[in-house]
């Protein structure tokens, strides 16, 4: 795995190879040049390892999921902000399942360092707020799940609040 800015640094000479190839009047190899150098500027905003992680996710492979992760040493060298968030968001959902402390760092983590998409934002603070609620913080878990419910515009986590409310109501 490449740091990010040698991915930048790859990907412009790449495209000066390319510049050569309009010059010499190879018009093909040119273009498809600068498309091999925007895989590189792709990867720079998108991280392969973090792609593959959450292929790995979507067909419940928890333990190959981490295995992608764990190619990525050190996250603030290797990956950009908002990749740094999604990083430590799929950390906290693999934690989650064995060690709720921990998965409590992870997605405070990844919410302070951000998540592009709000559906997700709202993933993290409904976790967080099953975490709190299940240390019986009751009042930091009410407050969660409205943001949740706020993030949530397509109600794609209606029923997962519903049920958290439900178990509220039991503490």
């Amino acid at each position: 795995m490449f740091n990010k800015y040698i991915k930048l640094v790859i990907a412009a000479a790449i495209f000066v190879w390319a510049i050569f190839q309009f010059v010499d009047g190879n018009i093909m190899n040119g273009i498809s040049i600068v498309l091999l150098s925007g895989i590189f500027v792709f990867f720079y905003f998108k991280n392969e390892f973090i792609l593959l992680a959450f292929l790995k996710l979507r067909k419940q492979d928890f333990a190959g999921a981490g295995k992608w992760l764990s190619y990525i040493k050190n996250p603030s060298s290797a990956l950009i902000k908002k990749q740094e968030g999604y990083f430590n968001f799929l950390q906290g959902i693999l934690v989650s399942q064995t060690n709720i402390t921990q998965a409590e760092k992870y997605f405070k983590k990844a919410l302070s360092f951000g998540l592009s998409m709000k559906h997700d934002e709202a993933m993290a603070k409904l976790q967080l707020a099953g975490i709190a609620m299940s240390k019986r913080r009751k009042r930091e878990a009410t407050t969660l799940m409205n943001e949740a419910k706020k993030l949530d515009t397509q109600n794609m986590l209606a029923e997962q609040i519903k049920m958290l409310k439900q178990q509220l109501k039991k503490i």
